[in-house]
């Protein structure tokens, strides 16, 4: 039996090589050949959001980096295991860039699993799932959080079995060697963690008009994407209605230290803060998890003042619930760096339906998400949280799910169509030897 250890720790955090030295010896002792992948010493670049690892070269990543080698140890594995400081309630950017890149081992073909729209599998089988969590203190909400997005994975990785597990500062090795232990055991009696729901957080008032909002942008695209349009168009509301605003693209920010700077005191200084984002392995892309834990690094300590923080997420499933996980981290993100929390929106199937293009003068549903929208941004510049009215609204489905999820297979051979690649949709170029 071969477990891969994907360990997303900080260089600055031993927790994370106490943890793997743990688990390495419970698993060698139980006969297990392990793996051990330190992600922050391999080259993985960001995920493009290109889903050309679909349609242009199924199942293998367009960037030819360790994300490919992963990706193929990571089906030739009977079980996977995330190591991780648990972030705003998820992942850290470091483990989060090999997580966005483990779509090409699913294939863009829409299937039903209890009730909701996800992708297909693309091989027969695949690993246990194994998520290890360490927090700096007690933390309630981040940490049940944690436990939903590792279950929301194990959907979609398809895990027969997965678990969650915590551990707290100051935790001695004996304590450590027993937890693993105990989850070990879980998995090898197909025991998965219990589901745990979402904690509520509620959304505050300041009462105060905002006189300067910040724009953040979080997907890989920038200008030519959805969150563009939608978080743009929320903008330019805000913007008639008094409010001056600044735009930054969070990929293109990480790239220059200048660039960097200039947003930390963009939002430094705003009285609004808005985080529009695709949806990447139900959670945040791996750069915009980065610029996050930036800012709250530069706001280490700073208790709430008014400053205020809201969330607009889009994915490609009809269903907007899918954006539920994300949106909690950003909510945790807001309270751990002191902003206090505006709401959130979530859009599904936003990559069919808005696709980048500019929102005022798009036709058809494009009405009902301006609408939404109208109202967030009424809301918005009077120093309210995000109506309920305008959050059902922008969730409330277009096109039924099944209808979306047969259009959407077409959809897919079409543009795979382009790269001649329609035929080979479903390869499998990553086999287990036992698979």
């Amino acid at each position: 039996m071969k477990a891969i250890l994907l360990n997303g720790s900080p260089d600055n955090d031993p927790r994370g090589e106490r943890m793997r030295a743990a688990l390495t010896s419970e698993l060698s002792a139980r006969g297990w050949q392990v793996e051990h992948v330190l992600l922050r010493e391999q080259k993985i670049g960001a995920c493009a959001g290109d889903f050309f690892c679909w349609i242009r070269n199924p199942g293998i990543c367009n960037v030819a980096d360790d994300n490919r080698t992963l990706a193929e140890a990571i089906i030739a594995s009977d079980l996977m295991v995330y190591l991780t400081p648990v972030t705003f309630g998820g992942y850290s950017s470091e483990l989060k860039r090999i997580v966005d890149h483990q779509i090409q081992n699913i294939v863009p073909f829409f299937a039903r699993v209890d009730g909701e729209t996800h992708h297909q599998k693309r091989y027969a089988r695949y690993p246990d799932f194994l998520a290890v969590g360490w927090t700096d203190g007690d933390d309630p909400q981040a940490e049940a959080v944690f436990r939903h997005l590792v279950a929301r994975n194990a959907i979609n990785y398809y895990a027969r079995t997965a678990v969650a597990g915590i551990l707290r500062a100051g935790q001695p090795d004996d304590e450590l060697r027993r937890a693993a232990q105990g989850w070990l055991d879980d998995l090898a009696k197909r025991r998965s963690s219990p589901a745990v729901e979402l904690p509520v957080v509620a959304a505050t008032s300041t009462g105060s008009a905002p006189r300067r909002a910040v724009l953040l942008v979080g997907s890989p695209r920038t200008k030519k994407s959805s969150s563009q349009s939608l978080g743009g168009y929320l903008f330019d509301e805000l913007a008639k209605r008094g409010v001056r605003t600044e735009t930054f693209y969070t990929h293109t920010s990480l790239n220059s230290a200048e660039r960097m700077q200039v947003l930390l005191s963009a939002v430094d200084v705003a009285d609004l803060v808005l985080l529009a984002f695709p949806l990447y392995v139900d959670s945040l892309p791996a750069p915009t998890i980065a610029v996050l834990e930036r800012i709250a690094a530069a706001r280490l300590g700073r208790a709430a003042s008014g400053q205020r923080f809201a969330a607009l997420a889009n994915c490609g499933f009809p269903e907007a619930a899918h954006c539920s996980t994300a949106l909690a981290i950003c909510a945790a993100f807001a309270r751990q760096a002191g902003f206090e929390w505006a709401g959130s929106l979530a859009l599904g199937a936003g990559e069919g339906l808005v696709h980048g293009a500019p929102l005022a003068e798009a036709g058809g549903p494009a009405a009902l998400f301006r609408q939404a929208l109208d109202r967030s941004a009424d809301a918005l510049a009077q120093g309210q949280p995000i109506p309920q009215q305008a959050v059902d609204l922008l969730a409330k489905p277009v096109l039924a799910p099944w209808l979306y999820r047969a259009m959407g297979a077409y959809g897919w051979r079409q543009q795979a169509r382009e790269y001649g690649a329609q035929n080979r949709l479903r390869r499998q170029p990553y086999i287990h030897p036992g698979g």
